[in-house]
């Protein structure tokens, strides 16, 4: 009878961890679609609403889902008057807050470039900048919409495949 719980348990432990990999296949793509959106968001506050950044950082985050909600809204606060630069505020809000994201590091180094720039230069190099971010944010979502039709059914069968490989392999 313990040797059946034991085998139970390797065997749901090993599904779980497969099911946890493949959910993070399934979340990157619309993390990244979420990014491409806040920064279409941006701009449109930047260009038409002549927002302060802090600010439209702001609205931006209360529509936006966590974590990345969560990241616009503690770099909008790090920004409030007295505080620190908008470079400084966005990376160390990306620092923070992007562990809980599914998003690659390939996606984190075009987000902190990005926070170089904003507050910096004038409002159409501003945009520029938001534009090409949207666009190298774009070809990563590609990317990711291929490996999650490509990984994310793999890794929930072989969570299951490893766990049953354990199994026999102790008995």
């Amino acid at each position: 009878m313990l040797k059946l719980i034991g085998a139970m348990l390797v065997i749901a432990a090993c599904t779980l961890l497969g099911l946890a990999k493949a959910a993070r296949y399934a979340r990157r793509p619309r993390q990244l679609r979420l990014l491409i959106q806040v920064l279409q968001r941006l701009e449109t506050e930047m260009t038409y609403g002549a927002t302060p950044l802090a600010d439209a950082l702001r609205r931006i985050a209360a529509q936006a889902a966590d974590p990345i909600g969560a990241m616009l809204l503690d770099a909008a606060e790090r920004m409030d008057p007295g505080g620190e630069t908008a470079k400084a505020s966005w990376q160390e809000a990306t620092r923070l807050h992007w562990r809980y994201t599914a998003l690659q590091d390939s996606e984190r180094e075009v987000w902190s470039q990005l926070g170089f720039t904003l507050g910096v230069s004038d409002r159409e190099d501003q945009v520029k900048h938001l534009r090409l971010a949207a666009s190298l944010l774009q070809t990563e979502e590609q990317v990711a919409w291929e490996e999650q039709r490509r990984y994310e059914k793999m890794w929930r069968s072989l969570g299951v495949l490893a766990g049953a490989l354990i199994v026999i392999m102790m008995y």
